[in-house]
């Protein structure tokens, strides 16, 4: 596997609302350490990194609604914004797809001739799956580092439920499986983005 050296790497809703218990159970309690060593390497190599906020409708109940504190960035996210090397986006987006956020990611990208991404954060079947699925259609090599995101247990219809690891699996099988991008670990990531900043 290779990383570009203009790779991006896409941080997805990394925000304090997900710590409510509105969400029920969650998976992957590695995920925000996997996250932080990820964007500390794109930081290091002068990589550029994308910073995805959720802005849910303010009167909502939703924990990720514009004035509520559970709209920030959790700590270890927010302390890293502006640190480093490369350039560095901020996008807020009211539904699942980071490329339907402000400003525009595609164009942002393309015009950075960028034509790799990484996708961290969360959800893992949610906004990260939608993300990554218009970015493969879009036409970029997508790589979706699995444990360096999270989800949580879910209810759908006639009954059925569906835990975070399942959905997890579920992702990871339709995305790597569909062609929508390459499913991998954060240290597959941080190998091949090390060997390409040498």
């Amino acid at each position: 596997m290779e990383i570009s050296e203009n790779a991006a790497l896409v941080v997805v809703d990394v925000q304090k609302g997900f710590e409510e218990e509105y969400w029920g159970k969650r998976d992957n309690v590695d995920a925000e350490g996997n996250i932080a060593t990820l964007i500390d390497l794109w930081q290091e190599t002068g990589r550029p990194v994308v910073f995805v906020r959720h802005d849910s409708p303010a009167g909502s109940r939703s924990p990720l609604r514009r004035g509520h504190v559970g709209n920030d960035f959790k700590d270890f996210v927010q302390e890293r914004r502006g640190k480093g090397r490369g350039p560095e986006l901020l996008v807020t987006k009211s539904v699942n797809s980071a490329f339907y956020g402000e400003p525009d990611l595609d164009a942002w990208l393309k015009g950075a001739g960028i034509g790799q991404i990484v996708i961290v954060g969360i959800q893992t079947n949610m906004c990260n799956e939608t993300t990554a699925r218009m970015g493969g259609n879009l036409g970029y090599d997508v790589l979706f580092p699995l444990d360096a995101m999270h989800t949580f247990d879910l209810a759908g219809p006639f009954g059925w439920t569906a835990g975070a690891e399942e959905l997890t699996r579920a992702t990871a099988v339709s995305l790597h499986g569909g062609r929508f991008a390459r499913v991998v670990s954060t240290r597959d990531v941080v190998e091949a983005a090390s060997a390409g900043a040498r």
